[in-house]
């Protein structure tokens, strides 16, 4: 009978391992299109053959790495095309949301984002890219649950998984992290007036940093960053 710790224990370790590759594609220590060589990951890691493929298989699900015969996987990469039409449909989607969201929003509706900002802001502060990325993404959907639309807000969470590779990055770059959290301040300060225009433009402005960077990134071929110890 297999001990319950035991497999707990595995689940865990599983668990780090998917987290910390992830962590490494998304914030740019693995370029987009880079080849994720088993034995490179296995000794990164320190980790088994068996768990880096399982991490691997995850993040293909997800739409981080691509697995192709004769290839094996490799960063998800997308071209200046297709990252163009991605970000034309957010940006649509994430428009509609901000014009139908009540203003002034509702005060525990302004409390709930300003702590989820001030959430947001603790990890930036000391530097908690995992914490950084899950904070923005909380303040987001919590921003879009205004538009009291669950069926848009659920596809806007869907394109905020398919942009993940592309925008995750920019939450890792000083000027980039800097822009986000002025910008989620004033999307707060515009929650307590009446310009839905404004609102609506601001949060498709919010997501211009990012495009562009990913698409320079990737103009120069994906040229691998070099990986932090």
């Amino acid at each position: 009978m297999t001990d319950p710790s035991l497999t707990a224990s595995r689940a865990d370790e599983q668990a780090d391992i998917l987290r910390r590759l992830e962590d490494d594609i998304i914030f740019g220590r693995f370029a987009p299109g880079a080849r994720l060589v088993e034995d490179t990951l296995m000794a990164r890691y320190g980790a088994s053959r068996h768990y880096i493929r399982q991490a691997l298989v995850q993040l293909e699900r997800t739409g981080v790495v691509r697995r192709e015969k004769n290839v094996g996987a490799t960063v998800c990469s997308y071209s200046a095309e297709e990252v163009h039409q991605i970000y034309a449909v957010r940006e649509m989607l994430t428009r509609q949301a901000a014009l139908a969201i009540p203003l002034p929003a509702p005060p525990d509706f302004i409390a709930r984002l300003k702590e989820l900002q001030a959430d947001y802001c603790r990890h930036a502060d000391a530097g908690n890219l995992r914490g950084i990325h899950e904070a923005n993404d909380q303040f987001h959907l919590a921003l879009f649950s205004g538009c009291g639309n669950p069926y848009l807000v659920r596809t806007l969470q869907d394109y905020m998984g398919l942009t993940l590779p592309m925008r995750a990055k920019n939450l890792a770059d000083g000027e980039g992290l800097k822009l986000s959290r002025r910008q989620h301040d004033i999307m707060i300060d515009l929650l307590q007036g009446n310009d839905h225009w404004a609102l609506a433009q601001l949060s498709v402005d919010h997501m211009q940093y990012s495009k562009a960077d990913y698409l320079e990134r990737t103009a120069g071929g994906g040229v691998p960053i070099k990986l932090a110890d």
